[in-house]
């Protein structure tokens, strides 16, 4: 199990693209942490979770 924004999910082995598709993230609108490491965009695609591991999405929201 992966903690995703406090949540347990079945993610162990997936990116953290794969997670902010399935999340419904656009990976441009926000900044993720992986065990309390802020990841960077450029990395998404490389980086996979694995059982235990900790994921926060932050979204970036635009506003005036």
């Amino acid at each position: 199990m992966v903690k995703i924004n406090g949540k347990d999910r079945e993610a162990a082995g997936k990116t953290l693209s794969q997670i902010l598709e399935e999340e419904g993230y656009q990976p441009l609108r926000v900044a993720v942490e992986l065990n309390l490491e802020i990841v960077p965009k450029a990395a998404y695609g490389s980086t996979a979770v694995k059982d235990g591991d900790t994921v926060e999405i932050v979204s970036f929201v635009g506003g005036g």
